[in-house]
């Protein structure tokens, strides 16, 4: 039987492996959540780079939030990375959720980055 983290590194790699038939040029938007922060990059996978970052864990962020692990701050973060994208000059992404489902603080996180002018 596989472990935990095994199961977890699959799943995440079957969710990448969809993205990659469907992603065409456009950058991968990638989430990571703990149990206190929630991270998330803009991926150019075809030159290797990141292009923008945001996490709960940034000065200006961390001061107005209640805490780092709760929807409220997964929506700061996503308009953080939607308006740090956007000056960078992405404005159409797929979104790569990882091994986690499409719920609370990821699903608050994806709304927020929409509604700041990504698309995916």
């Amino acid at each position: 039987m596989a472990s935990p983290k095994e199961t977890t590194q699959r799943r995440a790699q079957r969710v990448r492996r969809q993205l990659k038939k469907v992603a065409g040029e456009r950058p991968r938007l990638s989430v990571h959540r703990t149990s206190k922060n929630i991270y998330v990059q803009v991926i150019d996978d075809a030159k290797g780079h990141t292009v923008a970052a945001a996490s709960t864990l940034e000065k200006d962020l961390k001061g107005s939030l209640k805490t780092g692990a709760d929807t409220a701050a997964a929506a700061a973060v996503g308009k953080l990375i939607a308006e740090r994208a956007v000056k960078a000059g992405v404005k159409e992404v797929v979104f790569d959720r990882g091994a986690y489902i499409y719920h609370g603080r990821v699903k608050a996180l994806a709304e927020a980055a929409r509604e700041g002018g990504l698309s995916f």
